[in-house]
């Protein structure tokens, strides 16, 4: 993903006042003012700068991380060989993070994941919410039709165990300043 939604959440929060630590994977938008952020380069990496960060009171997991990667990496290229066709790349899973979050002995209070579909988005949502131990989903359509990834703007549904809240299509910035409010309102009911 572009970091464009995540980034834009980030300083949102940090501008409500919060604390925020941002993990960013390799992105072209600049670092939100008021936010300290680790950079990296992998799943992996991502994962141990996320769990590096717990315990929190909210955790909200943004980045469209790829499910798969290559079993192992190449010290060279792969040259082609005339008649033997393409080679097989095995390929493993790579850490679930928001699931990792959601049920993290030091889990958040909140804990908040975004899932990018492409199909049964609001669907795809709900089961997500359960698996990986989510308060809420935020769901978006981000089929090349829906133009979200790499876009300014996006439309979200936000899926949690009270239902869906259907959002209209905003900017990325006017999604993540309703986001941030969503989510300190959360924080303010689970401290009272």
């Amino acid at each position: 993903s572009s970091g464009k939604q995540g980034h834009a959440l980030a300083g949102a929060l940090a501008r409500l006042g919060a604390q925020v630590h941002l993990v960013s994977g390799p992105v072209t938008v600049s670092d939100p003012q008021g936010v300290e952020t680790l950079h990296v380069e992998t799943a992996r990496e991502m994962q141990a700068a996320v769990e590096s960060l717990l315990p929190a009171d909210a955790a909200i997991f943004v980045a469209a991380v790829a499910d798969w990667r290559t079993e192992s990496e190449a010290g060279q290229k792969i040259k082609k060989v005339a008649g033997e066709g393409a080679p097989g790349i095995p390929l493993v899973e790579t850490p679930d993070i928001l699931a990792g979050g959601g049920h993290h002995k030091n889990r958040p209070y909140l804990v908040v994941g975004f899932a990018a579909e492409t199909r049964d988005v609001e669907q795809n949502a709900a089961a997500k919410l359960k698996k990986k131990g989510a308060d809420f989903i935020v769901a978006n359509d981000v089929s090349h039709e829906g133009g979200v990834m790499g876009g300014d703007r996006n439309r979200v549904a936000i899926v949690s165990k009270d239902g869906v809240d259907r959002w209209p299509d905003l900017t990325k910035e006017e999604t993540a300043e309703r986001l941030a409010k969503l989510i300190a309102e959360r924080l303010r009911t689970v401290s009272v």
